[in-house]
């Protein structure tokens, strides 16, 4: 179990996972890598509560609101009230957000392009299998917290 360990570790670190300013690299922008999964979600779900952004994701509301106040105040969201609930706060991508997250999705594109093209067809598909199969047994196992199908996060 160590080598896996180790594997992820590397590839966290080669992939450029801890890179703060990953962002900026990619599209030039002044966007972290939690603001880019926050926007990455918004676009996923449509619409989504400020809660299960921040559930999903693992944050607590707090700290949530704060980079949520930023992504508006960059003009990349717009926060309205719900017309259900006026208690609840919906998020949306604004025509700016939609851009930048565009060319995030570009820039990822080619990297993983890039790394897949060292591959032949046959690795491409195991490593897309594979990376299927620890995401499932992710979720089934529930990390630290309590599993859920859903839940992307690890820890809460």
């Amino acid at each position: 179990m160590e080598n896996v360990r180790e594997q992820l570790r590397l590839f966290v670190r080669r992939f450029g996972l801890l890179n703060a300013s990953c962002c900026e690299v990619c599209c030039g922008e002044q966007v972290s890598l939690v603001q880019s999964h926050i926007l990455l979600e918004v676009r996923r779900v449509g619409n989504p509560s400020m809660q299960q952004v921040a559930d999903e994701l693992g944050m607590d509301v707090t700290t949530f609101s704060r980079q949520a106040k930023t992504l508006e105040g960059k003009g990349l969201i717009a926060r309205r009230v719900s017309p259900e609930d006026r208690r609840v706060t919906l998020l949306g991508l604004t025509g700016e957000g939609e851009r930048v997250l565009g060319q995030i999705d570009r820039y990822m594109a080619t990297k993983i392009e890039q790394i897949f093209s060292f591959m032949t067809p046959f690795e491409r598909e195991t490593v897309s299998r594979s990376l299927g199969l620890l995401n499932e047994a992710v979720a089934k196992a529930g990390c630290c917290c309590a599993p859920s199908d859903e839940n992307i996060a690890c820890c809460k």
